[in-house]
């Protein structure tokens, strides 16, 4: 036992001898990298590579070539800011406020008189007010105040109206009055300041500042009316500024203010009525006290899914017409309703809006090509236009 036991030790210190000089020498070659005795390659090697980091360091930061963006033109600007006062100067005497009364009823189809506000801007000095039809649409009074304080009630029989453009003059008694100049709206670009000035909640003129947002842009208004070729700008449109005008940095009326978009979230996103597409109607208005249009009589839709499944339709783009009223032009010609129209005047049209673009270019009486599908079948027929009925 004893012999046993002495043996078992002795093998016992001999092997934690051989343990503790194993640890002992490989804690030494590691903390010891410039040892002289360390022979395992892979300890060599990280301590070769590791040991020259600042002149790696400096030799990379010698060697590397600077980089700096390409960029593009720049625009050297010596111009201060518009002055907008001097434009708000030149304006606001030709621009109105304007307050209406309308006789409404409750659900107990008990009349009471609702009041309203907007604005208007006067282009010619004899009197001759524009502004939004909305503005005076149903009014059984309209009061024009000048902003010298003068104040005329119009007379209703000298409203003239166009409800597809949204906008209505007002002739009032009166002469010498200052007057607004036009200008260019196709010649506005995106980021031009513009300048809006009506009786905004009909609190008296207000002036807004803000720029061209967009150009060109349509608005569904209600579910029979599209307004289109609108300005998008960020100047503030509230309530009471319809029909007042928007102006450019030269004082000239470039839009006429029409909508906004009112949502949680959303700002700087008023409309205003192009120029370019009011003067004619203007115009017509003035000399005729109504707007002729070229007319088909039917109801369009624009063909989605919907109208797919619920018409049965062949063909998965195009305009289709929900109605052709009798005695129409389009019914005279032969269009149907569940017809498809794909062509008009030569244009390819796939929605509403061109639709309608194509026919408001187009003259009373003069016949337009209709290519259009009904069920799997396409054809090919003329329509002549006629006035809009009033």
């Amino acid at each position: 036992m004893k012999k046993l036991n002495t043996k078992t030790l002795i093998f016992t210190i001999v092997i934690a001898i051989v343990i503790g000089a194993t640890f002992f020498t490989s804690c030494i070659t590691f903390n010891k990298p410039d040892s002289t005795t360390v022979t395992d390659t892979a300890v060599t090697t990280a301590v070769t590579t590791a040991t020259p980091l600042t002149t790696s360091a400096t030799t990379l930061t010698t060697n590397t070539t600077t980089w700096t963006p390409t960029g593009g033109s720049t625009i050297q600007v010596n111009t201060p800011l518009p002055n907008i006062a001097d434009v708000v100067a030149l304006v606001k005497p030709a621009v109105v406020s304007i307050n209406t009364e309308v006789l409404s009823y409750d659900w107990f189809n008990r009349p009471y008189t609702q009041e309203g506000a907007g604005s208007g801007w006067i282009i010619d000095s004899n009197g001759i007010i524009v502004t939004n039809n909305h503005v005076v649409e149903g009014a059984q009074t309209i009061t024009v105040t000048l902003d010298n304080g003068a104040t005329y009630t119009a007379d209703t029989k000298s409203v003239y109206t166009d409800a597809y453009n949204d906008l209505a003059i007002i002739k009032i008694n009166a002469t010498g009055l200052p007057s607004l100049e036009t200008g260019d709206a196709s010649s506005l670009r995106l980021g031009d300041w513009v300048i809006a000035i009506g009786n905004a909640l009909g609190q008296g003129t207000r002036v807004t500042e803000g720029i061209v947002s967009r150009k060109d842009v349509s608005l569904s208004v209600d579910t029979n009316n599209t307004l289109y070729n609108l300005l998008e700008t960020s100047a503030a449109i509230n309530a009471g500024n319809s029909g007042g005008p928007l102006v450019n940095l030269k004082g000239q009326v470039v839009g006429i203010t029409s909508a906004k978009i009112a949502s949680v979230g959303v700002e700087g996103m008023g409309y205003a009525i192009s120029i370019s597409t009011a003067l004619p109607v203007i115009e017509e208005l003035v000399t005729k006290g109504y707007v002729t249009r070229p007319y088909l009589g039917v109801q369009l839709y624009t063909v989605d899914q919907l109208a797919i499944k619920e018409f049965d339709l062949k063909i998965d783009k195009g305009v289709l017409i929900v109605d052709a009223s009798a005695g129409s032009p389009a019914a005279n010609a032969g269009l149907k309703t569940g017809d498809v129209i794909v062509s008009i005047g030569g244009k390819d049209v796939t929605t509403v809006e061109e639709l309608t673009t194509v026919l408001h270019s187009a003259i009373i009486g003069q016949p337009l090509e209709v290519k259009y599908w009904r069920g799997g079948t396409e054809s090919t027929i003329t329509v002549t236009p006629s006035d809009t009925p009033r």
